[in-house]
């Protein structure tokens, strides 16, 4: 299987499996001497870890962060960063009845399709569990950012869960880190668990949608055509298990605006640099970040395997009916908001590098 490799300078390469011993990443290109050690990975790693609360899978993972290479008396050497999580909570024979049949929504179709092999133990690579190689590979993205780019910001928050939005009159930034859903609007986040909780006891499951949100980033990451910064972003987050959608800015809604209320207006600042209007394109033009906040918007799908009864076939090509056991998320996009900024962190640093081998000190002046 091929193709496991994300990023241009900065890049990192995922492995591991579900249901395997262990999965990780290995991070090649990250500058040297920027501070790091598994603890400051851990934070972000604990943001992510399963069996938290009763909205999301029971399996019970440590996700604790091994860094077997690139780090020496707590700083990057410049070489490959190996980082490793242990599976511990494995369930493997909660997945022999599905050994044969292929699950409705899911990655096991198309898996077979073209490989002629899959790991039925909870989806082998095309599991969520993946993401968790992300998030340890973003924890080190963040570490350089805050040490080559000190301003950026970076904070991922549900909008929506199933048709249950969030009112953004009640925006809270505060309310994030206060309820299971990183919700930023607490009235919405009582509903939803009431919601999602009627849905998790009937064995069903919902999509959600993401924000990622990037403040601080410097105007000019990104280039014309082929080297987009929103190309690389709606990539990366596409890339994400379970994605199904992704938006800049104002994205699909774009395209019921005119151009006079689409276009963000310009005026200098007293700070001499540029001020907008607005934000509807999401912090970047033609490919290129404006220095505004950058708005990143993904979808993500129900989680495909559920405690219902679907119509399927097996590899034999019988008609058949299949439940899918074991332990599962009934909305995999709560998980999937570090997993969202954790890729918002690896492309941002990834461009940052990019430009600064590119351009180094040139760019154009205002005034």
């Amino acid at each position: 299987m091929s193709i496991n490799s994300f990023g241009h300078l900065f890049r990192v390469t995922t492995w591991g499996e579900s249901h395997g011993p262990a999965l990780g990443a290995t991070v090649d290109g990250c500058p040297p001497g920027i501070d790091v050690d598994a603890e400051l990975l851990q934070h972000w790693m604990d943001q992510r870890k399963p069996g938290q609360s009763k909205y999301t899978t029971q399996r019970r993972e440590a996700d604790e962060v091994e860094i077997l290479s690139g780090v020496f008396e707590g700083k990057t050497t410049g070489t490959p960063v190996q980082l490793m999580i242990r599976n511990t909570d494995q369930r493997s024979k909660d997945y022999g009845d599905i050994a044969e049949k292929f699950r409705p929504g899911h990655a096991d179709i198309t898996y077979w399709l073209k490989y002629g092999i899959r790991d039925y133990r909870g989806g082998g690579r095309s599991s969520a569990r993946e993401t968790a190689a992300r998030v340890a590979a973003g924890g080190l993205a963040r570490a350089a950012l805050a040490a080559l780019a000190p301003d950026v910001q970076i904070r991922g928050y549900m909008t929506q869960i199933g048709p249950h939005r969030i009112d953004r009159e009640q925006f809270d930034d505060a309310q994030i880190s206060e309820n299971p859903f990183f919700c930023p609007d607490a009235t919405a986040a009582g509903n939803w668990a009431t919601y999602l909780d009627d849905l998790r006891k009937s064995g069903n499951s919902v999509g959600a949608v993401i924000e990622v949100v990037a403040k601080g980033v410097p105007a000019g990451l990104g280039a014309p055509i082929y080297g987009k910064l929103d190309t690389d972003l709606a990539a990366a987050m596409m890339s994400i298990n379970a994605v199904k959608g992704v938006e800049i800015g104002e994205g699909m809604n774009a395209a019921c605006l005119t151009g006079e209320d689409n276009a963000d207006e310009i005026f200098l600042g007293n700070d001499g640099k540029p001020m907008f209007s607005s934000n509807h394109a999401g912090g970047i033009l033609g490919g290129i970040s404006s220095g505004q906040d950058i708005v990143v918007r993904f979808a993500v799908k129900p989680t495909s395997s559920i405690l219902k009864t679907r119509q399927t076939i097996t590899k034999s090509g019988e008609a058949t009916e299949i439940i899918t056991k074991g332990r599962h998320d009934p909305c995999v996009g709560i998980r999937a908001v570090p997993v969202g900024e954790a890729m918002m962190a690896c492309v941002i640093l990834d461009h940052l590098l990019l430009n600064r081998g590119q351009i180094g000190d040139a760019g154009g002046k205002i005034g």
